[in-house]
C-alpha cells in the first residue's frame, strides 16, 4: 500500500500541470497530472503536500484545501491512497522539475490533455466544488474499469 498527495495549484483560471515525460519506468509516463508525491516516514498529509510541491515545482503553498481521498486499485500496481488538494495561494517561483515539464493550463482545456480517465472524474468534482469526497478507481492496465464515489457507482 502506498500513500501519496496530489495538488492542483490554481492561478488565473489555470492549473499548474506536470507533463510526466522525464522518468523511465513511470506509471504516469506521458500523462498530465498535478504535483505531489509519496509520503515519507512520519509525515502528515499536509507535510507531504508542502514538501512535495516545494520539491517538484519550487513553490511554497500558503493557502490550500483538502478536497478528497482517492483510492487507486490496479492489476499491475500496488493499491494507492491519494490525498487530493487544490491550492490558490503560494510564494516563490516555479523551478524546473526532474519528473517532467510544468505548464499552466486553462481549466477548460484540461480534458484535451492525456489524462487518466479517473483524473477526469475528480477534476470534474473539484470544478463543481463538491464537498470532501472519497473516490475509488479500479484499473486494468490503463483502462478504468470501476469508479465509486462516496460508496456509489459512478
Amino acid at each position: 500500500m502506498r500513500m501519496t498527495t496530489l495538488c492542483y495549484i490554481e492561478r488565473d483560471n489555470k492549473y499548474l500541470m506536470l507533463h510526466r515525460v522525464k522518468k523511465e519506468n513511470d506509471i504516469n509516463k506521458e500523462k498530465w497530472i498535478g504535483v505531489g508525491g509519496h509520503f515519507e516516514e512520519e509525515e502528515s498529509p499536509e507535510e507531504c503536500l508542502l514538501r512535495e510541491v516545494r520539491e517538484e515545482c519550487g513553490l511554497t503553498l500558503t493557502g490550500y484545501k483538502f478536497r478528497g481521498i482517492v483510492t487507486f486499485i490496479a492489476d499491475n500496481y500496488e493499491t494507492e491512497y491519494m490525498c487530493l488538494y487544490t491550492a490558490d495561494k503560494y510564494t516563490g517561483s516555479i523551478t524546473e522539475c526532474d519528473e517532467g515539464i510544468l505548464e499552466w493550463v486553462d481549466k477548460d482545456k484540461l480534458e484535451t490533455l492525456e489524462l487518466w480517465e479517473g483524473d477526469k472524474i475528480f477534476l470534474r468534482l473539484i470544478a463543481k466544488d463538491v464537498p470532501f469526497f472519497s473516490l475509488k478507481l479500479r484499473y486494468e492496465g490503463d483502462a478504468l474499469k470501476e469508479a465509486v464515489l462516496n460508496g456509489e457507482p459512478v
